[in-house]
């Protein structure tokens, strides 16, 4: 049983322990039993024996051995009866936060636990099953209807509507038809449609995001370096200081040092009780596993506290244009031939197009299977990095890609002038030469987006390797407040470095491999959308799998809240330990029952408080 699926359930014996302890404390308080107290001892010092003793094999004394020192010294003292409560207070609270992270750890695994174990394989026509871990790229799957994607598959005959909401969030099924790519773990919700494999299963955007949870679980907030503190030195102070203070109390004030509930050992073992930093260690991780959890099940995805802990104090963003501003699906507009017909060129552009994971490339693919174009291979081909494809098409040589390659292919003839207000895609063959242009639409929700972060006093800026004009024109559209063209990835990275030196915290949002320099250069990166490519997400704090712009605003509201809880709960485990201790050293007559009340009574506020960030809230940002 792994460490979520035990705390899941493992908190239900140990409220069961907790509730005995409490009822053979209440015998023993009726009937004046010690045996009772004994047995109460027995369930409710059960699991923290067990913590104890495992923290003693590896050398760590941490709060559970404090809380031990306090029952057993109750007990030494004839004061069994506290050490009784303390023992169900301390199961008790136990208990509680067990619920709590496997709660916490519930709304997590309800994204993965369901991911397809096998696939239907196409091999000449023939469909076999096999395990989902020995696809291959390149080979062919079909899907039926009700059935989950086994692989990020590129669609090439059928449609239907996916159900993304487990890596998205989105309950509103995703139409899918030819050149669209269904994604691994999404549900097919009718029809059947057939697609080649594009990557392995352990590279697809459902094990992306199961490994991008497991390791921000791990991946410790700057305030939990600070709780972190709280360990074996913190417990040999305490112990110090209590044996310290056990000394004043019975030689300076002449207390008696073992005898009744104002002795000098009774008080310095309600100062052990008080001084035990219980609430502080769980102060942080509680709150940031809640808000991952949160995060995780609609569609935002934080690499760790850090992440969320940075984005609540951004004063900057940065946003790639195309895929980020823009909705990434460039669509054809118009075809220019200089030799050839536009039917030749559209078919070879189509056909060559799905060779290439490019956005243009998708484009054409996906162009070329609305407008019937039947499917012809390509012979042989290779990928010229930043430029495009060069391949064999129907017996001669030709290129797919940029005005650069394309002069390769025709050096020395003159080309169309480049086009003021859409991109281009040049095809060059024997006999055949033209361009498609094609154009993205800026995302519905950009210019809001915009707007609400100017209202929140933040700077924004376009990053962009665009011609100055589109560039300027997409600026004009959102309203962004500064635009910066015509760059390339170190001149993006330059960009956030200058921004970033003038003293404001940086956010980046990208989606695209040259995004990638930059998005490690911010304060905190974050990458659009599963389909964004593995290089961006790998360097971003932060995953948007919904695709959506508006999901950065909600998980900047996240990290303001998180922040504002932790804070609240710093403040509430570090004010009662300050009180508490200084109640208790001055001399006022503490009991010990008072003192483990009030130090597990802030453990369970604080858990308490920080499960508040599993539900939605339409607080504002800070």
């Amino acid at each position: 049983m792994t460490e979520a699926e035990s705390a899941e359930t493992g908190w239900k014996p140990m409220a069961v322990r907790s509730a005995l302890c409490l009822v053979f404390t209440l015998i023993g308080w009726g009937m004046h039993s010690q045996w009772a107290f004994a047995v109460a001892y027995l369930f409710g010092g059960w699991d923290l024996a067990k913590k104890v003793w495992e923290g003693m094999r590896e050398g760590e004394f941490g709060t559970d051995f404090l809380m031990f020192l306090v029952a057993v010294g109750a007990a030494v003292i004839g004061e069994p009866d506290e050490g009784a409560i303390l023992m169900f207070l301390f199961s008790a609270s136990g208990a509680m936060e067990r619920f709590a992270y496997g709660r916490t750890n519930r709304e997590i695994n309800s994204l993965l636990k369901h991911a397809p174990k096998t696939a239907r394989l196409l091999e000449g026509g023939v469909e076999r099953e096999v395990a989902v871990a020995d696809l291959q790229p390149g080979q062919h799957v079909r899907v039926t209807a009700n059935e989950q994607v086994p692989v990020d598959i590129l669609i090439e005959r059928g449609e239907s509507a996916c159900d993304e909401s487990m890596l998205t969030g989105e309950a509103e099924p995703v139409t899918k038809t030819t050149g669209e790519t269904a994604l691994a773990g999404t549900l097919n919700l009718h029809g059947v449609f057939e697609g080649r494999v594009l990557r392995a299963a352990e590279d697809s955007a459902l094990q992306r995001i199961i490994r991008l949870i497991e390791g921000a679980q791990h991946l410790k907030a700057p305030s939990q370096r600070f709780t972190d503190r709280f360990g074996t030195r913190y417990t040999a102070l305490v112990v110090s200081l209590c044996g310290l203070m056990f000394l004043v109390w019975w030689l300076g004030f002449n207390r008696s040092p073992f005898e009744g509930n104002h002795s000098a050992f009774y008080r310095a073992m309600t100062l052990l009780v008080v001084m035990s930093p219980c609430a502080i260690v769980l102060s942080v991780p509680s709150a940031i596993l809640s808000a991952i959890a949160f995060g995780a099940k609609n569609g935002i995805l934080f690499r760790g506290g850090a992440a969320i802990e940075t984005l609540a104090g951004v004063t900057a963003v940065a946003m790639d244009k195309t895929g980020t501003l823009t909705e990434g699906n460039l669509h054809v507009i118009g075809v220019e031939v200089i030799e050839g017909t536009e039917a030749e060129i559209l078919a070879a552009a189509g056909n060559i197009a799905r060779l290439s994971n490019h956005p243009m490339s998708r484009s054409l693919a996906r162009d070329a299977a609305k407008r019937g174009i039947p499917v012809e291979a390509p012979g042989d081909s290779e990928t010229v990095a930043g430029q495009g494809v060069r391949a064999t098409w129907r017996g001669q040589p030709v290129v797919l890609g940029n005005r650069e390659l394309a002069l390769t292919m025709r050096p020395g003839h003159p080309l169309l002038p480049p086009p003021r207000d859409a991109s281009e895609v040049w095809l060059i063959s024997t006999g055949m030469a033209g361009r498609i242009l094609l154009r993205d639409r800026l995302r519905p929700e950009a210019r809001d987006l915009i707007a609400q972060l100017h209202a929140a006093g933040i700077k924004t800026t376009m990053l962009t390797g665009d011609k100055s004009g589109a560039a300027m024109e997409m600026g004009r559209q959102t309203g962004v407040g500064e635009v910066l063209s015509q760059l390339k990835p170190d001149d993006k990275v330059a960009a956030i470095q200058r921004i970033k030196a003038g003293g404001a915290v940086v956010a980046m949002i990208g989606d695209g491999v040259n995004d990638a320099p930059v998005l490690a250069a911010a304060d905190v990166g974050i990458a659009m959308g599963a389909r964004g490519s593995d290089a961006a997400i790998e360097q971003a704090e932060v995953v948007l799998m919904n695709d959506k712009l508006e999901s950065f605003l909600i998980a900047r509201t996240l990290s303001c809240r998180a922040r504002r809880i932790i804070k609240q709960n710093m403040i509430l485990s570090l004010g009662v330990i300050i009180i508490m201790s200084i109640a208790t050293i001055s001399g006022l007559p503490i009991p010990l029952a008072l003192g483990v009340t009030a130090h597990e009574g802030s453990t369970v506020i604080v858990v308490m408080n920080s499960l508040r960030l599993l539900f939605k809230s339409s607080g504002k940002c800070c």
